[in-house]
């Protein structure tokens, strides 16, 4: 079987923890953010982790996960 390319876009959105979790940044935090609040604003520059149910989705994207 033939090696997987990376997707490029994928790289460069998702990082892996060390407990092999996949970490993202969140939506909505990069233009338009005069009519956001302040608290809305820090909240989405903190990173979370991909939800279970997406994992799926994000892994074949990423070939060192696999």
């Amino acid at each position: 079987m033939p090696k997987l390319k990376t997707k490029s876009g994928a790289k460069k959105r998702f990082k892996v923890t060390g407990t092999g979790k996949i970490k993202r940044k969140k939506a909505y935090k990069s233009h338009i953010l005069t009519k956001k609040g302040t608290k809305q604003k820090r909240r989405l520059g903190h990173a979370t982790t991909v939800k279970k149910v997406d994992e799926s989705n994000v892994k074949p994207m990423l070939p060192y996960l696999v």
